[in-house]
């Protein structure tokens, strides 16, 4: 199983209504399986700010969590989602890793 499909396992837990896990690391210079993007919605955010939905998420990846170089996560409940529907666009890298040098 790839790691983007542990990821997806993972989320589950969660229960989200919606859920999208892309593999950026195509757009970093760190190498394969290394930057991830998290789109979650789920009512378990309900009444909970930025950082308590993301010790959320944390928790639910467990050991996985030691795994990843990069997780940009957005989270939303299906009220906020329903309003926006969509995440931010990942920024392009802008290089620094400590192999390039």
């Amino acid at each position: 199983m790839s790691k983007l499909e542990h990821l997806r396992t993972a989320f589950t837990a969660l229960q989200p209504e919606h859920l999208e896990v892309l593999d950026e690391s195509h757009m970093h210079s760190r190498g394969l399986e290394t930057h991830y993007k998290a789109v979650i919605v789920s009512a378990q955010f309900d009444g909970l700010n930025a950082v308590k939905r993301h010790q959320k998420v944390y928790a639910a990846l467990g050991e996985l969590m030691g795994q990843l170089h990069a997780l940009a996560l957005h989270t939303y409940t299906p009220v906020e989602w329903s309003g926006q529907g969509a995440a931010p666009d990942s920024p392009t890298c802008r290089g620094g890793s400590r192999r390039e040098h």
